[in-house]
């Protein structure tokens, strides 16, 4: 009896091994064939403080999706506008909407090692272990550990280029998706989507899908294929302290008049302890890590020692046990500090005034609006008047410490089940095109707009992630690994062959 499961299963086996390589073979040839694309893509400048470059990019897409057979629609803010594009296809009787990110992080030219942030360069690794630049028409014998730097490269135009690469694969390969796409377009992404919230509500009918699926962020450390299933939003604050009304000379007035810089780091110091928790009260209320959740947590192969090797760290900081559980939590962080000069431009002053920008990451159980309060109050609470503009001259003389507090929500957390249609579904198909289980993970510690639409036209949504984890994304020499590009297109196909 054996032996007749055996060779019943053994068709099965080499028609699944088949599709694999077939799937390998129009991945390869359409990572190559894009090359000129993505090249093209990352040339055009995309910081959203810009509109005449992100006017590029709104056209740029509009084209290459129009091309592709989609119908394209902006959709009108008081910023940058959004686009929608959609194709619809016989039978279907499902909608998937996609997300896709295209303005990046501003640039200082001066610590990317090479031309510009814009102009894509090819790099190997060299027996040094530095990256060297080799030239761009050496990509068509591509080794998967070289990389293409440029802005973007990774969050988030690399994903685009994957998407438009895996379009082109499925049309030759007659792959007909059984449901419907949509294609939103946010190109205010790393502003915080300011504008975003409203467009989805006042669009909601021209939006109406049953999932969404966000392209967009990097694997697993193991950079195996990897699904997340939520992301922390984010809310933002800036807080200033102050001296004297203008920067006073440090020998004349220094034992005298107070410095905003002390009064700043006391008063940020006093918001955690050593470990690195924030204690400020009811900070963490509500969030529980119960059995199940744990169980769910603790099947992500994350290296603790790995990571902490990778930054560098003897310990992490007492939040949670472990990586996983970390992120679980609201995070409070100082993102930057500024008060008088340094470096070849200090000054013997007592400075004028002391600021500090802010993060705070969000998840479900966290009310944003409430633990902005809670910060606002512990402010208070060492004695600070709390106002939200400069302060005027009758307040600095009535008031001995006075702080200026804003504040703005970009958008809440979201999570979705493992076990929903859509967590199912990307299973399967990442299932049958690796030959494995992806990774699931709960939430990631990043932040992505996805919240107004999970919110808005209730729907799940699924973070699909392809690019490789050392990419440098928000920061100087932005890169995307060659393989990971190659296996995104592969992904993106697998998606667009699965049915519903």
């Amino acid at each position: 009896m054996k032996y007749l499961v055996l060779f019943t299963f053994l068709p099965i086996l080499v028609m699944a091994q088949n599709k694999s390589a077939q799937l390998d073979d129009l991945s390869n040839r359409y990572a190559e064939r894009s090359f000129p694309l993505l090249k093209e893509l990352l040339s055009i400048p995309n910081d959203a403080f810009y509109p005449d470059d992100i006017e590029k990019n709104v056209t740029w897409c509009e084209t290459e999706f129009g091309m592709r057979g989609f119908a394209t629609n902006r959709i009108a803010t008081k910023g940058a506008p959004l686009v929608l594009a959609e194709r619809t296809h016989k039978s279907a009787k499902k909608t998937v909407l996609i997300y896709l990110q295209i303005d990046g992080q501003p640039v200082d030219s001066t610590r990317w090692f090479q031309e510009s942030p814009y102009t894509p360069t090819l790099k190997k690794k060299g027996q040094d272990g530095d990256w060297e630049s080799i030239p761009w028409n050496r990509i068509t014998n591509y080794e998967d550990d070289w990389r293409v730097f440029a802005r973007s490269a990774s969050d988030a135009k690399g994903p685009v280029a994957m998407f438009l690469a895996a379009l082109d694969a499925a049309a030759e390969a007659s792959i007909q998706p059984n449901y419907n796409i949509k294609v939103i377009m946010d190109f205010e992404e790393e502003l915080g989507s300011p504008h975003l919230p409203q467009a989805v509500i006042d669009n909601a009918s021209l939006l109406e899908s049953d999932m969404l699926i966000i392209f967009d962020g990097p694997r697993h450390i193991t950079n195996k294929p990897t699904l997340t299933f939520g992301a922390r939003g984010i809310a933002t604050a800036t807080l200033t302290t102050y001296g004297p009304v203008v920067p006073q000379h440090s020998g004349h007035f220094g034992n005298y008049a107070p410095n905003p810089a002390l009064r700043l780091s006391k008063l940020l110091a006093s918001m955690k302890d050593d470990s690195g928790r924030v204690i400020i009260p009811g900070f963490y209320d509500g969030i529980r890590i119960d059995e199940d959740t744990e169980k769910i947590l603790r099947a992500v192969p994350d290296n603790e020692n790995q990571i902490k090797n990778r930054l560098q760290i003897v310990e992490a900081d007492g939040v949670g046990n472990y990586y996983q559980e970390a992120i679980q939590y609201p995070s409070l962080n100082i993102r930057g500090m500024q008060s008088g000069w340094i470096n070849e431009k200090v000054r013997t002053i007592i400075p004028g005034w002391a600021r500090a920008e802010i993060d705070v990451r969000l998840v479900l159980e966290s009310d944003p609006k409430r633990l902005l309060n809670l910060i606002k109050s512990h402010v208070q609470d060492q004695g600070y008047v709390v106002i939200d503009t400069e302060p005027t001259k009758e307040e600095r003389l009535k008031h001995h410490k006075i702080a200026t507090l804003t504040t703005e929500i970009s958008y809440q957390s979201f999570r979705t089940d493992f076990d929903s249609e859509v967590g199912l579904w990307l299973r399967s198909a990442l299932g049958k095109a690796f030959g494995e289980e992806p990774i699931m993970i709960r939430m990631s510690g990043g932040s992505i707009p996805i919240s107004p639409f999970v919110s808005t036209l209730g729907i799940p949504a699924v973070t699909v992630p392809t690019v490789n984890r050392d990419n440098n994304q928000h920061s100087p020499n932005e890169n995307i690994r060659l393989g990971n590009y190659r296996e995104g297109i592969k992904t993106m196909i697998a998606i667009l062959k699965e049915k519903l």
